[in-house]
């Protein structure tokens, strides 16, 4: 008797510092046959590591995290150049942080308290290529225009100012923004990252331009109200 392919499970991996958020996700996911949660992580750095060890189809990933947030693991993962589809899950939500998260590298975008049946749909539509943004299921082609038509309602005064905003900050920028918020002068910065003021000055303009905010003060609110710092680093 012919038998067909065998169907591959979707590799999911979980990376929330929450055990009992993460053991919850787990029950949830393992009751779907063609989901198998191969690992939990509870550190930026270290779902940054096992990620490029086992590579998962999916991972579903919390932004505020210690070691690394989860818009820096998105973003190593996606200049890695690594197939994996990646599903924000956390606490923040505004409509700004999703654009964040999608220019990071992120497919989908979901707020905690998303429900069972919703979040397993998103992984099997991720994992098949597609991005899930506010209840809109888009392929790749579609993404770029739906965030310049997002950004158009952000009050944007030029095209530069647009840009900028699609552009996602990088490791460097994020390492600085954390020590902004511990409100180190560009002096200590650059003492601390071996640098000079300089370079310091020219990270914290292109800061400010990305985040579109006058000053490093608001900077650093932006970040802590969004979760990418955590007040228990500082």
């Amino acid at each position: 008797m012919p038998t067909g392919p065998v169907p591959t499970s979707i590799r999911v991996m979980l990376v929330d510092d929450h055990p009992v958020f993460r053991q919850g996700l787990r029950r949830v996911l393992e009751d779907e046959d063609d989901l198998d949660v191969i690992v939990e992580v509870a550190d930026g750095l270290e779902a940054l590591r096992m990620a490029k060890q086992l590579v998962p189809h999916v991972m579903l990933l919390d932004i505020n995290l210690p070691g690394m947030n989860g818009l820096q693991v998105a973003r190593a993962l996606k200049d890695s150049l690594l197939d994996i589809n990646i599903i924000m899950l956390t606490a923040y939500h505004d409509d700004q942080q999703v654009f964040h998260a999608i220019r990071a590298g992120a497919s989908a975008y979901f707020p905690k308290d998303v429900s069972p049946r919703r979040l397993i749909e998103a992984i099997r539509l991720v994992h098949q290529g597609s991005y899930v943004v506010e209840d809109r299921v888009l392929e790749k082609p579609q993404v770029g225009a739906w965030l310049l038509e997002q950004f158009e309602g952000l009050g944007l005064d030029s095209d530069d100012e647009m840009g900028n905003l699609l552009v996602p900050l990088s490791p460097r920028e994020m390492e600085i923004l954390q020590f902004i918020a511990q409100g180190k002068s560009n002096k200590e910065i650059a003492f601390d990252l071996g640098i000079s003021r300089q370079t310091v000055k020219n990270h914290m303009t292109s800061i400010l331009r990305k985040l579109a905010v006058n000053d490093r003060t608001q900077a650093a609110i932006y970040a802590l109200r969004r979760g990418w710092i955590r007040l228990q680093d500082l």
